[in-house]
């Protein structure tokens, strides 16, 4: 029997792999290689809606969430979360869950699950997009681009964040045009670097880990900075909410059509939605982030 090596698929399923410690306390393990020295604001996410599901019965699909980022966390230690089970009803299932790491709440989330049922129904049309497998890598765009990230060894960083997930852009980043200001509207494919387990709930975890990773990029753009790698803005997310609209895969191509309604007060709006390949609206997401101009 041989043993494979574990794939960046795997290193991030184990990381959301969460450990039970106590009834309705879990513990998460230590961050991925990040970008920023703190832990990525989309796994502490996916963490926590995770800890919520495992206290709510399997037959309950997770249909929203309503979050808030309170402190930087620290990628070298485990995060502790304690989930409250406010409420559990005929239909629907309600919980909340604070982030704790050195004593300290870091992160918020209240997240509602609602049994299946039949309503009335309608979304709106998805845009119109290139095929994905028409689009760059990660690694074949990045590199061209070292000069403006710091050399070589911060594109390797970028990658190895993002080495579990296939993220497209279908434009140029805001990193490729800084000092040009564009429309604020953003578009990237994305799927796992592999397949997943038939759990519907995992797959919610999956996106919601990486609906963090590029929904700001639409306020960068309209004034022409090149974000965070680049150096040339400082910010964080501050809140950030999902809706679940319909069933999907994280483990096929999802587009994520993105766009910034306005940005002011060292704080920008991003909202995005995330459709199916077929066209089908899975996911709405807003976000509020802090966006400010270094100081010289």
């Amino acid at each position: 029997m041989t043993n494979e090596p574990l794939t960046p698929l795997d290193d991030l399923l184990g990381l959301l792999d969460l450990e039970p410690i106590e009834e309705n306390i879990f513990r998460g393990a230590a961050g991925r290689a990040t970008i920023v020295p703190r832990v990525f604001g989309g796994q502490v996410a996916a963490q926590a809606l995770l800890a919520a599901g495992r206290t709510v019965p399997a037959d309950r699909r997770a249909h929203s969430l309503h979050s808030y980022f309170l402190r930087p966390g620290d990628p070298g230690v485990p995060i502790v979360y304690t989930v409250d089970r406010i409420r559990d009803g005929r239909s629907f299932t309600t919980r909340r869950v604070v982030a704790v790491q050195h004593g300290q709440p870091i992160f918020h989330l209240s997240a509602s699950f609602q049994t299946e049922e039949e309503g009335l129904e309608h979304q709106e049309p998805m845009p119109p997009a290139p095929d994905p497998l028409t689009l760059p890598t990660a690694a074949e765009m990045l590199p061209h681009y070292a000069d403006r990230l710091g050399g070589p060894e911060v594109v390797e960083r970028i990658l190895e964040a993002r080495d579990a997930v296939d993220l497209r852009y279908v434009d140029e980043p805001p990193l490729a045009s800084v000092g040009e200001r564009r429309e604020p509207k953003s578009q990237v494919w994305f799927r796992t670097n592999g397949k997943l387990a038939d759990d519907p709930m995992l797959h919610i975890c999956l996106a919601t880990y990486v609906s963090d990773m590029t929904l700001l990029d639409s306020v960068l753009l309209a004034h022409g900075r090149g974000g965070w790698a680049v150096g040339d803005v400082v910010g964080a997310s501050l809140d950030h909410a999902m809706w679940f609209h319909r069933p999907f895969r994280a483990d096929e191509w999802l587009l994520y059509d993105q766009e910034s309604p306005t940005a002011q007060g060292g704080r920008g709006l991003a909202r995005g939605r995330i459709f199916t390949a077929d066209g089908q609206l899975a996911v709405s997401v807003i976000q509020e982030g802090v966006v400010r101009v270094p100081r010289a």
